[in-house]
């Protein structure tokens, strides 16, 4: 159950990927903006959904929240601590208790370990067990997320893709971790398998009180697994609410474009809604627009749109929008 004790504060996140030109001497020619001021909060036992377009910068917020790639600038508070400045063992301490469950559950396995090594490596990294129980260990992660425990001598390849991603949440919780990203833990797996992943990751939740980042693109699984959601585009957060507000009361328009995609089983209400057909493709984060990320598709922006950047700010309790029409 969530509470309002924030677990995890990201202020004014960015990370700029280096574009080098030359061959024996190398100079930066430019930046990839892959994320660009992104700030908000993850409470206790919550679920908060970020959701934008492909290559709009979720995964790379996932993966700099954890210090896979260290920030170019801005602070990442888990438990009080700013992992940023965190280095070595003390990084490595506090990183038992942030996991990260995988894209591509057929890249996120080692293919030449058996799936009991794959899931006692972090606990026999981080002393917490020693190999006599690794067996037991095993089966018994195995057996909280649905597979049978007698499966630890087998391999990756021997597994479906619903399956080796049950085999990547168990090693997710190995070292019983408070927060997990997951980085659209659901969209490499058939649309029957989807369900049920979501249903074993909302069970392990409610029974081990996991908090989540749960990254995705599909509107309708977030509205399902979430508590909160934030849009994403380009590298910044347009807008961030509760769920239910978000698809009852959306302010963005680019959230109102992006709801408005989602099919509605009914045809009579599927006849009436107006559809908003954003113009144009997403720049490219290599040179984004200045001013607003998203004026140069929006269908409401005016002149202050390109020459200011609009403001980080509660509109009303607890919904967030960066947007000057709003």
């Amino acid at each position: 159950m969530a509470t309002q004790e924030v677990l995890l504060k990201v202020d004014n996140l960015v990370k700029h990927f280096p574009i080098m030109k030359g061959v024996l001497v190398q100079k930066q020619v430019g930046a990839v903006h892959a994320v660009d001021g992104v700030s908000f909060d993850v409470y206790k036992g919550e679920t908060l959904g970020l959701v934008g377009e492909s290559g709009c910068g979720k995964s790379t917020t996932g993966r700099t929240i954890l210090q896979l790639y260290r920030p170019t600038s801005g602070s990442v508070f888990y438990e009080g601590r700013d992992l940023v400045k965190l280095k070595g063992e003390e990084l490595r301490k506090t990183r038992r208790r942030m996991q990260m469950i995988f894209q591509d559950p057929y890249a996120s396995l080692n293919p030449r370990m058996t799936v009991g090594q794959i899931i006692t490596e972090p606990m026999l990294i981080h002393d917490m067990i020693n190999r006599r129980d690794a067996q037991g260990e095993a089966e018994r992660l195995l057996k909280l997320v649905g597979l049978n425990p007698a499966y630890t001598s087998r391999y990756p390849h021997e597994f479906s893709g619903g399956q080796r991603q049950r085999i990547g949440v168990a090693r997710s919780l190995a070292l019983e971790p408070a927060l997990i990203v997951c980085d659209e833990p659901i969209s490499a797996l058939d649309v029957s398998i989807q369900a049920q992943v979501v249903n074993l990751l909302e069970d392990l939740q409610a029974e081990l009180g996991l908090t989540y980042l749960f990254i995705a693109h599909d509107l309708s699984m977030v509205r399902h697994i979430s508590d909160r959601v934030a849009v994403m585009y380009l590298g910044v957060i347009m807008e961030l609410t509760s769920r239910d507000k978000l698809y009852s009361d959306a302010m963005h328009p680019y959230t109102k474009a992006l709801l408005s995609a989602v099919p509605i089983p009914d045809p009579a209400i599927e006849l009436k809604r107006q559809r908003t057909i954003l113009v144009g493709d997403v720049p490219s984060p290599i040179n984004p627009p200045s001013g607003c990320r998203f004026r140069t598709r929006c269908p409401i922006a005016e002149q202050i749109c390109a020459e200011k950047k609009p403001d980080w700010r509660e509109v009303a309790p607890d919904h967030w929008v960066a947007c000057h029409m709003v």
